[in-house]
């Protein structure tokens, strides 16, 4: 039998501020009647607040630690910026305590750094990818996945996500260079 490997993670409690308290539904619907039946509350814990849009732009960020997400197959990484304020994001495959990341419209090809489709060179893997620009990342979020960058022409980006499907999307919009951490899982 296999399982993930968390020996990378820091071995800390997540940031409070950063967390919150998801209610459990338990097979109820709308109106608070059981309509699941077997459902009950379950283990509880809490939802960490995970910044998808990244939008603090031209400001280097420390990773401050790698932690463990009950919500999500992936692992996620605290950054700390230099103004005082700490947010979470997904941790791409290999980041590590320490190293610094930041968010611009061209940056060093760098794992973890952020940057627009249009600067990204072909056959680069991206993840936390941004379909419509200033909306947050929507593909390629889940533990392992990746999409490979194949075309940059006419305003728009073509993506081969790890499924093998192709996607269009406009290339005005930011990508996280690397893999979602966690490809085991």
């Amino acid at each position: 039998m296999t399982s993930a490997d968390y020996s990378g993670l820091t071995g800390i409690k997540p940031y409070k501020p950063l967390l919150k308290r998801l209610k459990s539904h338990a097979g109820r619907n709308a109106d608070g009647r059981i309509t699941v039946r077997h459902q009950s509350g379950g283990n509880k814990k809490l939802y960490r607040i995970v910044d998808f849009k990244q939008d603090k732009l031209n400001q280097p960020a420390r990773v401050g630690a790698l932690e463990y997400d009950p919500y999500r197959t992936a692992f996620i990484a605290r950054l700390s910026y230099a103004d005082g304020e700490w947010r979470y994001i997904l941790a791409p495959h290999n980041l590590e305590v320490g190293a610094e990341i930041i968010v611009s419209e061209s940056v060093p090809l760098k794992v973890g750094n952020r940057m627009k489709l249009k600067n990204i060179p072909v056959g680069y893997q991206v993840h936390n990818v941004e379909l419509t620009p200033g909306r947050g990342g929507q593909l390629a979020r889940s533990a392992g996945s990746y999409a490979e960058v194949l075309a940059n022409a006419a305003g728009y980006t073509d993506l081969k996500l790890s499924s093998g499907e192709v996607r269009r999307a406009l290339w005005d919009g930011y990508a996280s260079l690397g893999q979602v951490s966690n490809p085991e899982h």
